[in-house]
């Protein structure tokens, strides 16, 4: 059987391999390595999420990861972190076979896919909607468009509010994605992915060193495949080159630069009658709407500079800039969100409205960070201080379709056969959004981690955010701005009666100007409206069970205040009187339990609730409805086992109760269970074959919404083959 190679890592830690020092700025070469079960290093790279940087921040075996530095911005082990992280790996990335954001976070307790309107990423974090809490190294990545794992080293999912570390918003949580980097390790890899409903895929990282102190490396992907949707395919293709310098023993800069495009068909689902999905067991496939007119693309081209510098003193210096220009259009016809969306109670008509947007956007960002550890009597600190700097600057232009048969902006159709091509019209309304947009942010912040003894940790940060918004609209010219200083403070306690064993308990406090996720707009009644307010309490334990497994478990009380509600004596205007509570507890497990058996995933009971009603949409949203999307429980396990050197398989398990499809709780979403299934086998040294199954038993469920009447049919059983090759 093979075996978890922990504690032969642990004894190379700090060793020399081939003449070259492991886990320091001189990376590990080439060569049999003795690992049980790895031939070499670099599927022992692949096996450990890159040997080369085990111990480091970030470092894996298999499933589980012990340390970050994302949650607290300096190298922290995972057990000493006060809050609630969840880290999906490369190799669990690979193992399930996943190329989406909505896929990766399946098996992660507390997180819920949102549909995002069929055109970007979308996520509800305990009971928390954002489409713009996503970053890229610690960085922010806030504009709305799929992403990619072509180049991702790994996802971490840090809950509850995180404005201390990434500002603004993150009320719920963050998803935080750690891309691959130009390290020294040789890396010749190419991937091959077909499977059912069309899917083709390719994939290519090559990586070397050009000289001991420069290295490269390469990440590219091409995708053209259909889905279980009629009428809806993708294709993308990006490409990620990466170079690492090392410019003195303790100066190392890196450069990359990316470029990716999406280019997708904009499938909002299916409609609701008599408050469930509509015949969703007989439309998992039907497209409802204008399929020709409904698309979403992508152009994105993000560079990015990282320095890090050791002075002798002992400080330690993170540099982050970043440039990000994401070129955004979608344009769908679909069931309309609203009532009239859904079909009658004869069941002979559904009502199509249809509209577009552009939202260009440019981001500029600078992140600095410096660390510095010292000892106070028998106090020892972790002190970090840092300051952020960013402009965001874009346009959002939306146009409102009108559909020639009826001159109106409402087309009905037959729900048996709700595929239109009828011509439509697009244009600019006074009600639709033609705002120009830009935003300055200077942030500091402070924090010191303080160990008393070995049994008992504190931290504490503050954050101070300058949030300068103005948006002008470009018919009347008329610009509206806003000014917030906000103050996130974040507190946490870590007792560990033995090392293994932590109990920890946090406050923090997040903010969400009044402009929103996008901040793509700005009326008078918003620019006068105080930001949203995210407060939580966590309390919480985390068991290394042993060096390869830990067990997690949190308990949680987050409100969200200062919802806007529509202002019935004064139109355009709102009371920031809105409320919503989430009381929850999360159990996640990752890791080997065996030397041949990993696991992967956990429980969630999430209750979050309306606390003081709000409208969406002119729908009316009352105290004690439970927030959409959002099920009391899920469970959901995923086992590798290895039965042999060459095969292993693994299980997954999926269920959860039912949840709503928006929080006026009137259309219900039924719970479910689905099984996955993945089988790996080592065709020859640096070859292997892989084949997944998802929903193996080809259940009929409900996957996710976007409001009573866009609801997106869960797949049935889908069957792809992978190949993995190395050189």
């Amino acid at each position: 059987m093979p075996h978890a190679p922990t504690e032969f890592l642990r004894a190379l830690l700090g060793k020399t391999v081939l003449g070259k020092t492991v886990l320091s700025t001189t990376v590990l070469s080439v060569g049999s390595l003795g690992l049980p079960g790895v031939a070499s290093a670099q599927d022992a790279a692949v096996e450990l999420d890159q040997l080369h940087v085990v111990g480091s921040p970030g470092a894996s075996i298999g499933y589980l990861t012990s340390r970050t530095r994302s949650a607290t911005k300096t190298d922290t082990p995972l057990i000493d972190t006060p809050q609630s992280v969840t880290i999906v790996t490369q190799q669990q990335i690979r193992d399930q076979g996943v190329q989406s954001i909505a896929d990766a976070i399946r098996y992660v307790p507390g997180v819920v896919a949102h549909q995002g309107e069929g055109n970007r990423d979308d996520v509800v974090i305990r009971g928390q909607r954002s489409n713009a809490d996503f970053f890229v190294n610690g960085i922010r990545d806030d504009a709305q468009y799929f992403r990619d794992l072509y180049n991702v080293q790994r996802i971490e999912v840090l809950k509850g509010p995180n404005a201390m570390i990434f500002g603004r918003g993150g009320g719920g949580g963050v998803i935080n994605r750690v891309l691959k980097e130009a390290d020294g390790v040789p890396v010749r890899e190419v991937v091959g992915l077909g499977g059912a409903y069309g899917v083709k895929r390719v994939g290519v990282d090559v990586g070397d060193r050009i000289s001991d102190s420069a290295f490269f490396r390469l990440n590219g992907m091409f995708e053209d495949s259909g889905t279980f949707r009629n009428f809806v395919d993708l294709r993308r293709y990006g490409v990620n080159p990466t170079m690492t310098f090392l410019i003195g023993p303790a100066t190392t800069l890196k450069l990359s630069y990316e470029y990716f495009h999406d280019d997708r068909t904009a499938d909002r689902g299916i409609p609701s009658q008599f408050g469930r999905p509509y015949r969703y067991r007989q439309n998992i496939a039907t497209f409802f709407g204008n399929p020709d007119l409904s698309y979403a693309r992508v152009d994105a081209h993000i560079a990015t500079a990282t320095l890090d510098h050791a002075f002798e003193s002992g400080i330690a210096l993170h540099s982050q800039l970043r440039f990000a220009d994401y070129a955004k259009f979608y344009q769908n016809v679909y069931p309309n969100i609203g009532q009239a969306g859904s079909v009658n109670a004869a069941g002979t008509a559904l009502s199509l409205a249809a509209y577009n947007t552009a939202s260009p956007r440019t981001n500029y960002f600078s992140q600095n960070d410096v660390t510095y550890r010292f000892e106070t009597g028998f106090l020892k600190h972790t002190l970090l201080g840092g300051f952020e700097l960013g402009y965001q600057e874009g346009l959002t232009f939306r146009q409102d379709g009108f559909f020639a048969s009826t001159g109106t902006q409402a087309l009905v159709v037959n729900p048996l056969s709700p595929v239109s091509r009828v011509p439509v019209t697009f244009r600019n309304i006074a009600s639709g959004a033609n705002t120009r947009y830009d935003l300055g942010l200077a942030a500091v912040y402070a924090q010191d981690q303080i160990e008393i003894g070995p049994h008992l940790q504190l931290i504490g940060g503050l954050r101070y955010d300058h949030f300068d918004f103005a948006a002008t609209d470009r018919r009347s010219t008329v610009t509206n701005a806003r000014v917030d200083d906000l103050l996130s403070p974040r507190l946490g306690l870590v007792l560990k009666p033995v090392e293994t064993l932590a109990f920890y308990a946090s406050y923090s406090v997040s903010y969400l100007p009044s402009s929103g996720d996008q901040f793509n707009a700005l009326t008078p009644g918003l620019a006068i409206a105080k930001p949203e307010r995210f407060e939580n309490t966590e309390i919480g334990v985390k068991i290394d069970v042993a060096p390869t497994l830990q067990l997690t478990g949190a308990l949680y009380d987050l409100d969200r205040t200062n919802q806007r509600l529509a202002d019935p004596n004064n139109a355009g205007f709102f009371i920031t009187s809105g409320q919503t509570n989430t009381q929850g507890a999360e159990i996640g497990a990752n890791g080997y339990l065996t030397d041949w058996w990993q696991i992967a995933g956990g429980y969630a009971f999430t209750d979050a609730r309306i606390v003081k009603g709000f409208n969406i949409g002119g729908t009316s949203v009352r105290p004690g409805n439970q927030v959409g999307l959002v099920p009391f429980n899920a469970v959901t396990l995923w086992n590798k086992f290895d039965v042999t050197e060459a095969f292993s398989f693994g299980i997954g398990f999926v269920h959860q109760t039912h949840s709503f499809a928006a929080s006026d709780n009137t259309v219900r979403l039924p719970g479910y269970t689905r099984f996955d299934l993945g089988l790996f086998y080592q065709v020859a040294d640096g070859v292997r074959a892989q084949l997944n199954v998802e929903n193996l038993f080809d259940r009929g469920y409900i996957a996710t919404a976007d409001g009573n009447n866009n609801i997106s049919p869960g797949a049935p059983r889908l069957i792809r083959a992978q190949i993995v090759a190395r050189f």
